[in-house]
């Protein structure tokens, strides 16, 4: 096994506070402390003794203005994943993790905040970060329509039917159907209006897109040893991988697999890194932000591939608890909510813990995929202690 942090760090408690968009009661750095507060007393742990913050996608809540109103004593790792948008999600806890392993801080907060009336709209924020001006002259002006050129791609050169998608999306809203947490809470996809939705960039409709929502998340992490000794069963993290490969970038539109999700050579690294394989994943929480780009994150994980995907990524195989691969147990991006993805890794945590609206019964391993199709991308694997 090469470098790893399997055994060494641990996540111990989990906050999130999410609210119709627009429609926070607080201001963003107001939400983000309750849902510190939350990962905090979820473990039984003091705020004031949390020393370390790691964030992605351009946050705005600089740690040092949090420490006032937690009540902290020291401040020793401040850090943000750059680029990549959601991308960056499995990546902060890459940071966190290696900062703990190593010394440099005892106890950090992965955390991600997004009130529209403080950052604006998520869609407009991807726009100024990601599209260049020659893409924009080409009047290329939202990150729909580069995931639907993509997504184009997959389906007409490779040859993988659309209707996996609706395979995908129908799954996140059945389990979202399920989960109290969920906007989708009690409403299953309706298919007549899933086809016949509005266009927002061919070829994708109005229910192959993620929400976006006010709220923020928090997660807590701290060695595995000291996380045995908090109120809640910790989850180790098995192993990180982060980054891109050469040729590849949203800025450059001209990638050599342009189908990709951008996962190949990071996943390459995640299962040497684990000594695992995708048939060593119980379930998987997966940030989609488009329903082909779903589809493709799992193929550049190696869970399928072009040609067997409709034997894979089929409503009974996506659905907890008799799935196969149950995906994004708690209705993921599209009907759970979005919060720039941070509420996939909350999920992951709980449904390890056996804490899932949509439980996997015996599940060990769960896996956290980053934003697909950023310009970087990220993943990691997280299993129950006694992995």
């Amino acid at each position: 096994m090469s470098a790893t942090l399997k055994g060494l760090v641990s996540v111990a408690g989990i906050g999130l506070r999410q609210y119709k968009r627009g429609g926070s009661p607080e201001p963003e750095q107001g939400v983000l402390l309750r849902a510190i507060i939350d990962a905090c007393d979820d473990a039984g742990f003091n705020p004031a003794d949390i020393d370390g913050f790691v964030s992605y996608g351009d946050d705005k809540n600089e740690p040092v203005r949090l420490m006032t109103d937690l009540g902290m004593k020291n401040l020793h790792l401040n850090s943000q994943v750059f680029g990549g948008g959601g991308g960056g999600i499995a990546a902060a806890f890459g940071h966190a993790a290696s900062a703990i392993a190593t010394g440099q801080a005892k106890a950090v907060i992965v955390f991600r905040a997004l009130v529209q009336g403080n950052s604006g709209r998520m869609s407009a924020a991807v726009m100024r970060h990601h599209l260049n001006d020659h893409i924009i002259g080409a009047g290329v002006l939202a990150p729909a329509q580069i995931c639907a050129l993509r997504a184009q791609r997959m389906f007409e050169y490779h040859g993988v039917p659309k209707s996996v998608t609706e395979e995908l999306v129908k799954a996140s809203y059945y389990h979202g159907s399920k989960n109290p947490d969920a906007v989708s809470y009690g409403k299953e996809l309706d298919l007549d209006a899933f086809r016949t939705a509005r266009w927002v960039a061919e070829p994708f409709r109005l229910f192959d897109c993620s929400r976006e929502n006010d709220g923020a998340g928090a997660l807590l992490l701290v060695s595995r040893e000291h996380a045995r000794d908090l109120k809640k069963p910790p989850v180790q993290i098995l192993g990180v991988a982060n980054g891109t490969q050469k040729g590849w970038g949203d800025l450059l539109e001209n990638d050599e697999n342009y189908a990709s999700a951008g996962f190949q050579p990071v996943a390459k690294r995640l299962w040497e890194q684990t000594d695992l394989s995708p048939a060593d994943i119980d379930v998987v929480q997966l940030y989609e932000n488009f329903s082909a780009q779903g589809i493709s994150s799992l193929i550049d994980h190696g869970f399928c591939n072009y040609e067997n995907v409709t034997e894979v990524v089929k409503f009974e195989n996506l659905i907890a608890p008799s799935g196969k691969l149950p995906v994004n147990t708690s209705g993921g991006n599209f009907a759970q909510g979005f919060i720039h993805g941070i509420g996939t890794a909350v999920e992951a945590i709980r449904v390890l813990r056996g804490e899932s609206a949509n439980p996997v019964p015996g599940a060990k391993t769960c896996l956290l995929a980053g934003g697909p199709g950023a310009p970087t991308v990220s993943s990691a694997v997280f299993a129950v202690d006694n992995f």
